[in-house]
């Protein structure tokens, strides 16, 4: 056997003589040899093409091992017209167990996701790693029997059939099981391509079948049986999955394999039980490691407009995000984390990966069941939306005004005082955020700062006070001992200072899809209120001008990009939406609006040069509160099929629920108004109120179909124009622009 680096090709037939025929192909990065005699294909071979390098790699030669490098060329093996060799691509250091023991050379260091399994399983055996009480059956598991089941349900898939770098769909909830499905698939050197049970079955459907999907892992029967009929008319499966649930309840005909959870990890426990030493193995696969560029998932953006673009993460885009976060989220062995968010967004995803490097215990709970299970497993640590914290505060708002009277003014008489008194403390710790390029005097830093200390002295017994009588209950409440991580939208100011004035951490962060996803947040030991911190370790930032593209001072608005190793290789056969977020440098354009603030050595900003202030989205895209992406077009286009409506703004970024602002079409509102018999057949002229629920009628009829509906809306008389800078050139409706301009009174439609 002898491997070389060649230039791509598809497949060659050729005399290598006149009497020896020698049949070469490529496959999957192998170049195959069928002949009888190997000396004259390779001949012919290297005659006709030119190496990209002149370094050649090894293998197996005349008896001597050799090694096989990491960054995969194409290799050249001659065989028997018998024998079939077939590629076999494990993960480095998880599966070095198999190698170790047959003498092979195995490096310690990560190169692929499912790594960190061994690492952890070698540091943390019998430590509960995850505990999963609301599936059927509850789940708890050491993370040596983590690993264990990865290995089983990797070594089942390739039994089963799964090549290298196909692709597999995971259509499933959070879950211990979603953790293994994810991990098998990436183990084997396939690519999963990820999605929850909630999405319409037509976005399943597409996502399939662009990312070119050939077997699909699903959550449950109820699942599979909704979106059978759409997938076995449309798409082929090799076969089908089941993580949860019986296989009796499928509605299948049986046209396709179906496997259940158990039944995986039952065939690859008995491959590896029979698997044959390396020495013979190596006669039936070629072994390649998995690269670290290699693509590792597909995760296709949230949209509703029918055309989700798959983001191509790769296995050293999340490698950055495990080995970096620790400085976001200090995590120590035996801290315990509560998971609710769904596992395919890229930002719980990376997350779980990172904490489970550190011996922590992960108990999966869900929207219904979080208030009782912060009581009762007090965790250390939650990772979630912004939409959680809010539901907290309101929750704890709520049970102070139906307190009595005299409990009710003494809680909101605390909570007012250490409001007061975190505004002081954030002052003199110098994290008082500001975008102010021009630093204040040196006198003045010290006046101020002796001005916040006095005021802050003054008000810390009574702070304190609060935190025993009124704040502990909070917190036995809430567990949360150390900090709530949110992100996948802006965190309300009130909520933030609110959970900052009761003793309650919570660091906000940024990040998208793209970008798998954090690229800054909050540290605990310089929490900046309004900002969502600095970059993480290796990611730039830069603030440029929208039309010109030039670097603006620190302090300036301009639209965000980033660079760094966590972001992208790109969209998956999307080359030109590719071409217009990420340049040939590597800056990704987030398409969000904000600044970076300056550096200040004295005075109240002291702490805060660096930190990143979002302001908005110039893109389309709104990130509500739940985490959801919503894309406005649908939403727009089915409304101004309405004569009532002239121009709409769909609005809602960082709230519960989407709202509009309207240009309403007045004559066609008052016409609408009259057949209604909502006036009279001679007014002239019609009242705002009516003009309001006229419009909100119009929208949900025109609406219905749509993914996301419209809540409250905002009416304006005065058209959009290119005159008053609300539109463009090519006549867009400048998004960013107009919520500005009605920035007070959006904040009004959702008091």
């Amino acid at each position: 056997m002898f491997g070389a680096v060649v230039n791509p090709i598809s497949t060659v037939s050729s005399s290598a003589s006149a009497n020896q025929m020698a049949t070469i192909s490529v496959r999957n990065n192998l170049v195959l040899v069928s002949s009888s005699q190997c000396g004259h294909a390779l001949q012919f071979l290297f005659s006709n093409y030119k190496f990209r390098t002149r370094q050649v790699f090894l293998g197996t030669w005349n008896g001597r091992r050799g090694g096989f490098p990491l960054n995969r060329g194409f290799r050249v093996f001659c065989q028997s017209k018998t024998e079939e060799m077939q590629i076999r691509r494990y993960s480095p250091f998880l599966e070095s167990a198999f190698l170790d023991r047959n003498g092979a050379f195995v490096s310690g260091e990560w190169h692929a996701v499912p790594d960190i399994w061994r690492s952890s399983a070698e540091r943390y055996g019998d430590r509960i790693a995850l505990t999963d009480p609301y599936h059927d059956p509850p789940s708890s598991m050491t993370y040596k029997q983590l690993e264990e089941e990865i290995l089983d349900f990797a070594e089942g898939l390739r039994v089963v059939g799964v090549k290298p770098e196909e692709k597999i769909a995971l259509f499933a909830d959070n879950s211990c099981r979603w953790l293994v499905a994810d991990q098998g698939i990436m183990a084997t050197g396939a690519i999963n391509v990820v999605r929850g049970s909630r999405s319409s079955v037509e976005e399943l459907l597409q996502i399939y079948d662009h990312s070119e999907s050939v077997a699909l892992a699903v959550d449950s029967p109820e699942l599979f049986n909704r979106i059978a009929e759409a997938f076995s008319s449309k798409v082929v499966m090799k076969f089908v999955i089941l993580l949860w649930g019986d296989k009796s309840s499928l509605a299948s005909e049986g046209k396709i394999p179906v496997f259940n959870y158990r039944e995986i990890l039952d065939l690859g426990r008995e491959s590896r039980k029979s698997a044959p030493d390396f020495n013979d193995a190596r006669q039936q696969y070629v072994h390649e490691a998995i690269n670290s560029d290699d693509i590792a998932t597909l995760v296709y953006t949230s949209g509703t407009t029918g055309n989700p673009k798959g983001v191509m993460l790769t296995h050293r885009n999340l490698l950055h995000q495990i080995k970096n976060l620790w400085d976001v989220v200090p995590a120590e062995v035996g801290d315990r984390f509560l998971s609710m968010l769904p596992p395919w967004h890229a930002y719980e995803r990376a997350c779980e990966y990172f904490i489970f490097t550190y011996g922590i215990e992960q108990v999966y709970t869900t929207v219904r069941n979080l208030k009782d299970d912060l009581r009762h497993y007090q965790p250390n640590y939650i990772i979630s939306v912004p939409l959680v914290y809010e539901t907290l505060y309101s929750g704890i708002q709520k049970q102070i005004s139906t307190s009595s009277a005299a409990r009710k003014f003494i809680a909101l008489t605390f909570i007012r005082i250490s409001l007061a008194y975190m505004e002081f403390k954030r002052i003199y710790e110098g994290t008082y955020l500001t975008r102010n390029q021009k630093q204040p005097s040196y006198l003045a830093s010290v006046y101020d700062w002796l001005w916040a200390r006095i005021v802050a002295a003054i008000l810390w017994p009574l702070h304190m006070l609060g935190k025993k009588l009124v704040y502990s209950k909070i917190h036995s409440a809430i567990g949360i001992s150390k900090a709530g991580i949110s992100g996948g939208g802006s965190l309300p100011p009130h909520v933030d200072k609110f959970f900052e004035a009761i003793g309650v951490k919570v660091q906000n962060g940024y990040g998208l899809t793209e970008t798998s996803p954090v690229i800054a947040a909050r540290r605990p030991n310089c929490n900046v209120l309004g900002s969502v911190g600095p970059p993480i370790r290796h990611t730039e930032f830069k603030v440029v001008e929208s039309e010109t593209g030039e670097v603006l001072l620190p302090g300036s608005t301009g639209i965000v990009k980033v660079r760094g190793p966590q972001v992208m290789k790109g969209y998956y056969k999307n080359p030109g939406a590719t071409e217009q977020v990420l340049d040939e440098d590597g800056w990704l354009n987030t398409g969000d609006i904000g600044w970076i603030a300056p550096h200040h050595s004295t005075g109240r900003s002291r702490r805060c040069g660096g930190v990143v202030v979002l302001e908005g989205r110039a893109k389309d895209t709104i990130v509500l509160s739940t985490g959801e992406n919503v894309e406005p077009v649908e939403l727009e286009e089915a409304a101004m099929r309405s004569s009532l409506i002239q121009q709409i703004v769909v609005v809602g970024q960082d709230q519960r629920r989407l709202g509009a602002i309207i240009v309403p079409n007045k004559d066609e509102v008052l016409l609408a108004a009259k057949k209604l018999s909502i006036v009279d057949v001679n007014a002239s002229d019609l009242s705002k109120d009516k003009m309001t629920s006229l419009l909100y009628e119009e929208l949900r009829k025109w609406t219905s179909g749509c993914s996301f509906q419209i809540g409250p809306i905002l009416i304006v008389d005065e058209p959009f124009t290119i005159d008053s800078g609300f539109m463009t050139p090519t006549m867009k409706i400048r998004r960013d622009r107009v919520v500005a301009q009605y920035k007070e009174q959006i904040e009004n439609l959702y008091k």
